[in-house]
């Protein structure tokens, strides 16, 4: 089965193009199955380029998947066109009553301020105290795994001597806890983050479980409420031009950055990037939508 996504929204024809198996909402109403229902919390400014990328790594699995897409309302995305806020994404209030199977919370680019001075963080905080009670499993990513750390288990971030970017090899700890289903012992992941979350924090925290980490980028995957939560450090996500996209624009502003490691080929900007996360990435998202979602989930979700 494939994602279940609106006709009109702008991924479809790129996801489409790439052959990846989409039905629209006229098609799905022919089929009688009970999609998961899957709610992304969009706080990345380019809206579209982040639903792609997660819808992309979404759609690689034979379960039929309902999508919400939701931004906040205490802060209103300056880099996406309103028509396209207005046509497919809705604010918490309107999903406050829902129930949903799983629940992704992406990064954003603000983590360089303390929690409490981000803009929509008291809303941010209403809606991960809802996910508890209201979704059955919630995944973190970046800078929204830092949030949800700091929020739920008290877990601080640091700042990083300077920003840590690049394609890294990273350790399975667990390898018979069930996100790592198909998983070789090394993968790698792209990160882009100013700061970090620090191991001995983790460990130290009797309610977090450290399933992943990397010599060179630190803490990658943690678990709590027996896989309910999910904090996962980087961006498995990332299409191939994307850290190249954002070294390009930080020249662009004067900025000195650093080439970002293991991604350029001899690390000359000039060649083209080497996809080479794709396929832990996306076994990721299917190991979490099948064993994390799937199978634990009430039929009656409603019942949550």
């Amino acid at each position: 089965m494939p994602i279940k996504i609106a006709d009109s929204l702008p991924a479809r024809a790129v996801l489409e193009s790439e052959n990846i198996f989409v039905m629209t909402e006229h098609r799905a109403l022919s089929q009688d199955i009970r999609p998961l229902k899957i709610a992304i919390l969009n706080l990345m400014p380019l809206k579209i380029v982040t639903e792609t990328q997660i819808l992309r790594c979404l759609s690689n699995t034979p379960l039929q998947i309902e999508i919400d897409l939701v931004q906040t309302r205490t802060y209103h995305s300056k880099n996406t066109p309103e028509d396209h806020l207005l046509t497919f994404y809705k604010y918490f209030d309107d999903i406050k009553d829902k129930k949903y199977d799983g629940f992704i919370i992406t990064g954003a680019p603000v983590e360089m301020m303390d929690f409490e001075d981000v803009e929509y963080w008291d809303e941010l905080c209403q809606i991960m105290q809802w996910s508890k009670a209201h979704v059955h499993s919630t995944l973190h990513i970046c800078w929204g795994a830092q949030a949800g750390l700091y929020f739920h288990h008290g877990i601080p971030k640091y700042i990083l001597p300077e920003k840590k970017s690049g394609v890294f090899y990273h350790h399975v700890l667990t390898p018979k806890e069930p996100i790592f289903r198909g998983f070789n012992d090394v993968f790698l992941v792209p990160h882009s983050r100013h700061t970090e979350v620090r191991e001995a924090d983790i460990l130290a925290n009797p309610s977090l479980r450290l399933l992943a980490r990397s010599d060179e980028a630190g803490v990658h995957i943690v678990e709590a409420m027996d896989g309910r939560q999910l904090f996962v450090l980087g961006h498995g996500e990332y299409d191939r031009d994307t850290l190249k996209a954002e070294y390009i624009r930080d020249r662009g502003k004067g900025m000195d950055p650093k080439i970002p490691e293991h991604y350029f080929p001899g690390d000359d900007p000039t060649r083209e990037p080497v996809v080479r996360w794709r396929s832990h990435s996306h076994l990721f998202f299917t190991n979490w939508l099948n064993y994390y979602v799937y199978q634990s989930t009430p039929y009656v979700i409603e019942s949550l």
